[in-house]
């Protein structure tokens, strides 16, 4: 039995600290970038780490209110960031929920019920849902675009169609939440039978209350997805009151002008609503992402 001594255990450790102190560092440092811009004077992208003559500027106009700066100059918001918030939480709330009722309902069907073929059809959506979202985007714009024609809610410029588009991507989360399902023990089912039970008060009563820290992981993952994403919704909308924060915040940074400081401050608000989510789902996800770990 070989006994380390003292001196090999503490540098160790030492050498343990460093690589996560620089590994944290490394993480850490885009962020305090970000947020040592939005601090800045001016709309400058370079400069010290640690703002010499901090502004809350940028943060002011962010909150869509009007900024008097020491020499008297009244600045005026540029953007509505705070419409934009709420249109991506809007929108990553409806499509997250959907997705959610979709996937818990789909995967429950597969998971416990006989459907001849129900192994091709899974792996069948599984397959389309491989190809990314991008190469879709030419299809996805004629597509809605022809439908805006029959009704402007199903059109281009339209949360409804973004929304719609989103809740198209629900195959993995089927899968997520079937694989849940695939792990509760076939007794619950019989059970439930022998008292009287139907499939859906089956579902209702046992499979749901179960499945909530799962539920709880797939919203979670399904909102920070939609209130991310760029590509689709940067096609689809157009007017400046319907954008998301995503797609608004490129409107800082154009060919004519760079407000990196008013950036700044949009993109670190753009994180708050993820982090309110994640707090309030908080004591299921850590439970979820296990049980899912083991069953699925």
């Amino acid at each position: 039995m070989i006994v380390e001594r003292p001196a090999d255990l503490r540098r160790k450790k030492i050498l343990a600290h460093g690589f996560m102190i620089i590994f944290l560092i490394l993480i850490l440092f885009p962020f305090l970038s970000v947020i040592s811009i939005s601090f800045r004077l001016g709309n400058f992208a370079t400069g010290d780490l640690i703002p010499r003559n901090p502004t809350l500027e940028h943060w002011v106009l962010a909150f869509g209110f009007d900024y008097t700066r020491p020499d008297g100059t009244v600045v005026e918001p540029p953007y509505p960031v705070l419409l934009w918030m709420w249109n991506s939480i809007k929108i990553g709330v409806i499509a997250g929920l959907g997705v959610l009722a979709i996937a818990t309902i789909s995967a429950y069907a597969f998971s416990r019920i006989r459907i001849r073929g129900k192994g091709t059809l899974l792996d069948g959506l599984f397959l389309i849902q491989m190809f990314p979202t991008t190469l879709a985007l030419v299809a996805i714009y004629a597509i809605f675009d022809a439908m805006g024609e029959i009704s402007p809610l199903l059109g281009l410029d339209s949360h409804v169609a973004l929304i719609l588009i989103y809740m198209a991507g629900v195959t993995l989360h089927i899968w997520t939440i079937k694989g849940y399902f695939d792990g509760i023990d076939t007794a619950l089912d019989k059970a439930a039978a022998i008292d009287g039970a139907t499939p859906w008060q089956t579902f209702r009563f046992i499979f749901l209350p179960l499945a909530v820290p799962m539920m709880a992981v797939v919203f979670v993952l399904a909102f920070i997805g939609f209130i991310n994403d760029y590509p689709i919704a940067s096609v689809l909308i157009r007017s400046e009151d319907k954008m998301t924060l995503a797609v608004g915040s490129r409107l800082y940074l154009n060919e004519f002008r760079y407000l990196w400081g008013d950036f700044a401050a949009a993109a670190i608000l753009s994180g708050l609503p993820i982090t309110v989510v994640f707090l309030i789902a908080q004591r299921y996800l850590v439970r979820g992402l296990s049980d899912g770990a083991v069953k699925g």
